[in-house]
Formats: structure tokens, C-alpha cells, sequence
């Protein structure tokens, strides 16, 4: 069976996401760069919200993955705060300034997080040598990699996808991510072989339906001006959940 997870930054959405036949849902904050971590406030509601499982992403803010000893204590804390609320799983990366894995700072976080299991997010699609990536990640104990395939896109992505998935061996997963939607998931998926594939803006759409007055003279978001927010749909997850052949569906 195909795994889907949806990548979300709402409680609204993250309802939406398993309403929709989700696996599991990537819980992050400010999604324009990237993800950081979710206030525990927001992960705990989520928590209580959900039946399906709940990863959540540890970075302290936007911008590259190598970070100060203040940086990463930040992150160890976050990584405590997190398990405390019952989350599933942990979503982190760490890489040295040459491009290479940060293989002490990592094994430290998958330690802390034991006994839940630790993706290593697309800052792998940052690091020079993909394969000895790969290896080093699978001697730590990290349990999945989200990765692009070092391309823009997993479309663009597919050829590397398709050799981590063999040299993987089961002994870690490769979950596929980037620009994924209903119309390239199966593609995707008989490429590569991958079981495990990440979504976020293809199932998202404006929501313009929680209106309120505002003053035509204060702009708040000079990039958004209507102040629309994009918010997961559940019809959109439910298509993406049947295009990867799955009859999963909770809608209602």
C-alpha cells in the first residue's frame, strides 16, 4: 500500500488531511520557507484531533541547515516538547558547511527521539554525494528520507529516485516529495517503486470563506493583500489518496 502524507501548517487542515484518506500528516510552521517548528500549543490540538499518524518537523528557522550549538539545543528541547504530546514521528536535518550529513548533531536527535522514528527532510537533496548520504543516515538509524531527487521536482527527480529506492534496500524508506499531485502521483510511483509519497500545495486551495471587515488602508501581507489562506482540501487529498490506486477515502 501507498503511504501519503500531507504537508500542512493548520488544525483546519490537518482534519481536512485525514478527512480526505491520508496516512499521515507533516505537521510544519511558515511552509513559504520551508517549514520550522509548530508551536506545541498547535501540535498537542492536532494530537487530540487525530487518529492518523503525526509527524512533526524540528527547525529552528528558514534558511540553510547548518546550525549554531544555541540552534540545536533549541532543537533538542523542541524534540522532548514534541514526544510529551505524543507525536509519531520526527522530521529534522542537519548538514556540515562542505554539504555533507552532520552525522553527530543527527545521531544526537534520533537518539533523543527514540523511541519514534526520524525522517531526514529535503535537506538531503542538499548534500553533495546522495549515496554516501544515504548510507550514513541508514548507519544512524534514521528511519526515511524525503527527498526530490536533488531536482526541482520528483517529476524532474525521477532517475535518482529510482537508484536511492534500489540502493536503499529496505533498509530505509525514500518517501518522494515535490511538486506531487493526482496527475503524477502513479507515474511517480511506477518509475521509481517508491511506497511512501509527500504532498502539500496540490492539495491546498484558497479559502476566501471566513471574511471580515478590514481597512482598505492597512495591509498586513503586502504578498497576499485579500488576506486569502491557503488551507488543505479534503477532495483534493481524497483524489490524490485514489490516484495512487488506493480506495482509502474518509470523506463525509
Amino acid at each position: 500500500m501507498i503511504t501519503v502524507e500531507i504537508c500542512l501548517e493548520d488544525i483546519e487542515s490537518a482534519i481536512a488531511a485525514q478527512q480526505g484518506g491520508a496516512n499521515r500528516i507533516e505537521l510544519c510552521d511558515n511552509l513559504t520557507v520551508g517549514g520550522t517548528t509548530p508551536s506545541i500549543g498547535l501540535i498537542s490540538q492536532i494530537r487530540k484531533q487525530l487518529e492518523i499518524e503525526l509527524q512533526v518537523i524540528i527547525r529552528p528557522r528558514g534558511g540553510n541547515f547548518c546550525y549554531s550549538d544555541i540552534e540545536f539545543n533549541v532543537m533538542k528541547e523542541d524534540i522532548e516538547a514534541a514526544k510529551s504530546v505524543g507525536v509519531d514521528g520526527i522530521v529534522t536535518g542537519i548538514l556540515n558547511t562542505d554539504g555533507t550529513i552532520d552525522t553527530s548533531r543527527t545521531n544526537s536527535l534520533v537518539q533523543i527521539a527514540n523511541p519514534i522514528p526520524v525522517t531526514f527532510h529535503r535537506a538531503f537533496d542538499h548534500t553533495k554525494d546522495p549515496f554516501d548520504s544515504l548510507e550514513l543516515l541508514v548507519d544512524i538509524g534514521v528511519s526515511r528520507i524525503l527527498s526530490s531527487g536533488k531536482a526541482p521536482s520528483a517529476i524532474e527527480g525521477l532517475s535518482l529516485l529510482r537508484q536511492l529506492q534500489e540502493k536503499a534496500k529496505n533498509r530505509i524508506s525514500i518517501m518522494a516529495g515535490g511538486g506531487i499531485n493526482h496527475e503524477n502521483v502513479q507515474l511517480i510511483i511506477n518509475q521509481t517503486q517508491i511506497q511512501e509519497i509527500h504532498a502539500g500545495s496540490s492539495c491546498t486551495q484558497p479559502d476566501y470563506t471566513k471574511t471580515y471587515f478590514q481597512s482598505s488602508d492597512v495591509i498586513i501581507d503586502h504578498k497576499n493583500k485579500n488576506n486569502a489562506y491557503q488551507q488543505v482540501s479534503a477532495a483534493l487529498v481524497s483524489q490524490l489518496v485514489t490516484a495512487t490506486g488506493q480506495t482509502k477515502n474518509f470523506l463525509k
